[in-house]
């Protein structure tokens, strides 16, 4: 795995390309914890990943662009200040409220938390994943979380 490229899908097989990550710049577990993510947002715009792929060496991510990117208040910037995985609520209703942040040394430690459909949030018990996002805006890794019914 030495490079991962994100491409835009525009319709009729028109693939633009649209972001590049390079190794050793980018560590293989940010390659695989970006792979993980439904949805990336980069620039104020949100796309959605539709499509998973690999072409030798090469990581291929196809996102459909979704539109401007909804902001909510209580959103902070981790930017230049390490690792950080938030769990948000998945209801529109409840502006995806904040749930829990919590600091990661590294992207297997994101990565354990993406690949679960339902994960033990600190403080606060299981909840049940319904997307991922990696929001390069705000330098962050987010989960989007539901409550288990029953409990």
């Amino acid at each position: 795995m030495h490079k991962l490229t994100y491409f835009i899908d525009r319709g009729n097989g028109d693939y633009q390309p649209f972001f590049e990550y390079s190794y050793p710049d980018v560590g293989e577990d940010e390659f695989y914890a970006r792979q993980l993510c439904t949805y990336f947002i980069i620039e104020g715009m949100q796309y959605q990943l539709i499509s998973n792929e690999m072409k030798g060496s090469e990581e291929i991510l196809v996102l459909e662009e979704m539109g401007p990117n909804q902001l909510v208040p209580d959103e902070q910037t981790y930017r230049n200040n390490g690792l950080h995985l938030e769990f948000r609520s998945s209801l529109a209703e409840e502006n995806y409220r904040l749930l829990n942040v919590i600091p990661c040394d590294s992207h297997f430690e994101v990565i354990r938390f993406l690949l679960k459909d339902v994960v033990d949030i600190p403080v606060r018990g299981q909840y049940y994943t319904t997307s991922t996002e990696i929001d390069e805006d705000r330098g962050a890794y987010v989960i989007y979380v539901k409550e288990i019914d029953g409990e």
